[in-house]
């Protein structure tokens, strides 16, 4: 028996954010059956738990419904609050395939947890297939089409304003011709930004909150002085699909030098129960 929880992640509400499955241990599991159970979940994204093997506390595996990631938000900031509620710590050492990624947490009188996670830095180069990206969003992008890479590789497209971005019909056939690549919209909204994601080639039509995506929007925006290194800002994504989420971003660096990037945000767990595979090394 392999115990797993379900946590909402980027939300303090049940039923919002972006949920997580998270296979507490994994000890045993193949590769072909994390890849397998990740598709039964059907989630964006299904964590793996294993002990750890380089200097953290623990180690973890994502895999979409389609591929294994080497690194993304959500999943991983949704897989430490829950090893904080099972564990009761109060920062935590992650080791993925992208490296070490480092967890404080903070827990408000109701015993909800929030959690900040430092992130990978990403590189960044302009998209090379932008204009079948644009036609098939059926956007005019506002910017220039740059991809972003922190572990997945989103391409950021900037559009004019929410209506915009809520208008967005995105061509998912054309989407899944472009390889590796997820396409993180965003527009301006008075004291915050909005987002959406699709990346039907990471096995996500679109997604509720891509905390990886939030920390390369950060990144993105200060780098173009749109808003100052240091400063922390709040990025809602999941309005369309009725799945709010709230991403909070910082940023430090000085022109294209980053030094750090952290997204902080809440989970709450929703759900708990056990995968049955016969013939696991840990199962029944």
């Amino acid at each position: 028996m392999y115990r797993y929880v379900v946590a909402d992640v980027f939300t303090d509400t049940p039923l919002r954010g972006n949920p997580v499955a998270v296979v507490l241990d994994a000890t045993g599991l193949s590769v072909e059956q994390m890849q397998l159970l990740a598709r039964e979940t059907h989630l964006s994204e299904t964590t793996f738990v294993f002990p750890p093997s380089d200097g953290g506390d623990i180690r973890v595996r994502v895999f979409t419904p389609t591929v294994e990631l080497p690194f993304a938000g959500h999943p991983l900031l949704g897989t430490a609050v829950v090893l904080a509620h099972e564990q009761a710590c109060q920062t935590l050492g992650m080791e993925t395939e992208q490296g070490l990624i480092r967890f404080t947490f903070r827990r408000d009188a109701s015993g909800t947890i929030a959690a900040t996670m430092d992130q990978p830095v990403p590189t960044w180069e302009p998209y090379e297939h932008a204009e079948t990206l644009v036609s098939a969003l059926g956007v005019t992008a506002v910017e220039p089409v740059l991809a972003y890479r922190n572990g997945p590789r989103h391409v950021l497209v900037r559009v004019a304003d929410t209506a915009a971005l809520s208008a967005i019909r995105p061509d998912l056939r054309v989407l899944a011709t472009l390889p590796d690549m997820s396409a993180f919209c965003f527009a301006p909204a008075n004291t915050h930004w909005r987002a959406r994601m699709f990346s039907p080639a990471y096995g996500v039509e679109e997604d509720a909150a891509t905390g990886s995506g939030a920390g390369a929007l950060g990144v993105h925006l200060a780098r173009h002085s749109v808003v100052r290194y240091g400063e922390e800002i709040e990025i809602r994504q999941g309005v369309e699909i009725g799945r709010l989420s709230s991403m909070f971003v910082t940023a430090r660096g000085k022109g294209d030098q980053v030094s750090s990037v952290e997204v902080s945000g809440q989970a709450v767990i929703i759900a708990r129960g056990e995968f049955l595979l016969k013939g696991a090394a840990n199962g029944s």
